[in-house]
């Protein structure tokens, strides 16, 4: 086989296994324009034969004809129609799902920097521009040199005319692309830009109403969404300015070859019948190329969302087919690991060398901005280590199929985040709710008796990221979801940074439950009480690792070097 040497071979691959549709829009298109000339052929006849002849047979068997034909170019528009919508259809079911996964990859590796729909949004008006009727003018334009041919037919000088209006006519084709284009794909750019401003400032709705920050975002916003108004206004005039030059123009031409028909019909050159055809000849022969200048702002934009959508597919290309491993027992072990943030250039855990077994529960402390929620990013694979190796039962965790291996994984992060849906269906991840795994998790959790105070217990819908829970609550049915199926290795940064000391006794015998379960446990922290639940800790300071072993072994050097070092009970 060939290699793809498209820009974009998963586009490319997506739109060959469509192309069918494409040949059978094609070929209806060829139906349709053929039938187009219908009008023209009939009257035709009925001036050069009905009017001549006064036939009125004639005339009724033209006619019904006509109306036959005209009624199946309408039924093949129909069918081009669908058969489009079909195509648009099949391609965004096929790159939907690919689409997705990149989209959330990439919001996932930059940190939460680029976690916007975009793509998916582009994905959708690109299917859209496929059944509009810009892209028709691509199926009907190879037809202009058949109408071209048609016109030198009926006389030399109304194919020089034809021919000339068609090359002036693609000229402001290609004006519009040159005039408009470059202000459209800046506006674009932009406005994805702000879109994404906008999301996160409605995330953030709170903080920006509590401390009166609207009137300064909104300007900013303003002022942003002002400087994209004026790129596409500005491409807007543009394209209209070429619009109404080209229609100005087709009108003048069809008119023109009025007059000129009229004069050669005086010479006896032609028929009185091919004036008024010639005219209307002209008009279906300028007829694609008009609608090409009419809708290039759409052509521009899915052009745009197609390269904007390749982009994304060759910046996170698909996980490579992996084999499956067996389920993890939770044996993990890092050696010197370097985490770099996504987007940044500098290391924030440096050299960083820990081992757990099933059954043990690790503590992290240190300072703010010490590394410990990265490198608990980097252990649980969802950031790539820079430098050094992160195992799970031996095998780099980068080598697991996230699918696999996600339900043998807990973790609960420092910004809890639920999801719109019931109790029951955040504790269970979103899969097949078992009701008896659900209970189960939410009493190893201590939450089950909470969760039964709600309105409806289980079937309690929580809202957008749980609006109608507390801090507190959230972290607790936040914690049932991480410990949900009895995972074999989690982690839990700061879980108990909402809980009061009912909640923290219930944390403390949440963690207990999973070593008894045999599952490896990570926590980061900097209270005494749930520290009491472990068997190892790492001290971190500024990414490196400044004391790891036995918990009492480290707690020991920690209370000789400085009291003040000690993990605070607050």
């Amino acid at each position: 086989m060939a290699e793809n040497k498209s820009r974009f071979p998963e586009l490319a691959v997506a739109l060959k296994n469509v192309r069918a549709y494409f040949g059978y829009a094609a070929l209806f298109s060829a139906a349709i324009n053929l039938l187009l000339l219908i009008p023209i052929i009939y009257m035709l006849q009925v001036y050069d034969r009905v009017l001549s002849s006064g036939s009125l047979s004639t005339l009724a068997m033209l006619t019904i004809l006509m109306v036959c034909l005209l009624l199946a170019m309408g039924g093949f528009d129909w069918v081009r129609s669908n058969i489009m919508i079909a195509a648009s259809n099949r391609l965004e079911s096929m790159l939907r799902p690919r689409v997705a996964d990149a989209t959330f990859k990439r919001a996932l590796l930059s940190g939460g920097r680029a976690s916007h729909s975009q793509p998916l949004n582009d994905l959708a008006q690109l299917r859209q521009y496929m059944t509009g009727p810009g892209l028709f003018a691509f199926f009907d334009t190879p037809w202009v040199p058949i109408y071209i041919l048609l016109m030198f037919l009926f006389h030399f000088y109304f194919g020089m005319v034809a021919l000339i209006s068609v090359v002036v006519m693609l000229g402001l084709t290609y004006w519009n692309e040159r005039a408009s284009n470059e202000k459209l794909q800046e506006a674009n750019k932009l406005n994805g830009a702000v879109v994404a401003s906008v999301n996160g400032n409605l995330r953030n709705a709170e903080v920006i109403a509590a401390m009166g920050m609207a009137d300064n975002i909104d300007a900013r916003h303003q002022a942003r969404a002002d400087e994209v108004m004026d790129l596409q206004s500005q491409a807007s005039q543009r394209s209209s300015i070429i619009g109404s030059v080209s229609k100005c123009f087709r009108m003048i031409m069809q008119s023109s070859t009025l007059g000129l028909g009229a004069l050669l019909a005086l010479g006896q050159d032609i028929s009185p019948g091919m004036v008024i055809a010639g005219a209307l000849l002209l008009g279906r022969a300028m007829a694609p190329i008009d609608q090409l200048v009419a809708s290039w702002r759409g052509f521009s934009v899915a052009r745009a969302q197609y390269a904007r959508l390749g982009e994304l597919l060759e910046a996170v290309p698909a996980d490579p087919a992996s084999m499956s491993l067996p389920a993890p027992e939770g044996r993990l072990s890092a050696e010197q690991v370097v985490v770099v943030p996504p987007g940044a250039t500098d290391p924030v855990v440096k050299g960083v060398t820990i081992d757990l077994l099933p059954g043990e529960a690790l503590g992290i402390v240190g300072p703010s901005a010490s590394g410990k929620s990265s490198l608990a990013r980097a252990l649980l694979g969802i950031w790539p280590v820079r430098g050094g190796s992160v195992r799970l039962d031996g095998a780099d965790t980068s080598s697991w199929d996230r699918h696999e291996l996600g339900p043998h994984i807990g973790y609960l992060p420092q910004d809890i985040e639920l999801f719109a849906g019931t109790v029951a269906e955040n504790i269970c991840r979103f899969g097949e709710t078992d009701a008896e795994m659900v209970v189960e998790a939410a009493e190893m959790a201590g939450v089950h008796d909470l969760i039964l105070h709600l309105p409806q217990g289980y079937d309690t819908a929580i809202g957008e990221a749980g609006s109608i829970l507390s801090g507190g609550q959230k972290q607790r049915i936040a914690l049932a979801r991480a410990v949900y199926g009895t995972p074999r290795f989690v982690v839990l940064d700061e879980p108990n940074s909402n809980l009061d000391d009912q909640g923290e006794r219930e944390l403390v015998e949440a963690v207990l439950r999973l070593k008894a379960a045999n599952a490896s446990v990570v926590v980061i922290s900097h209270r005494t009480l749930i520290l009491q639940t472990v068997d190892k800790m790492l001290v971190l300071r500024d990414g490196l690792q400044l004391e790891y072993g036995p918990r009492d072994e480290v707690l020991g050097k920690l209370t000789k070097a400085s009291p003040a070092k000690l993990p605070s009970g607050s």
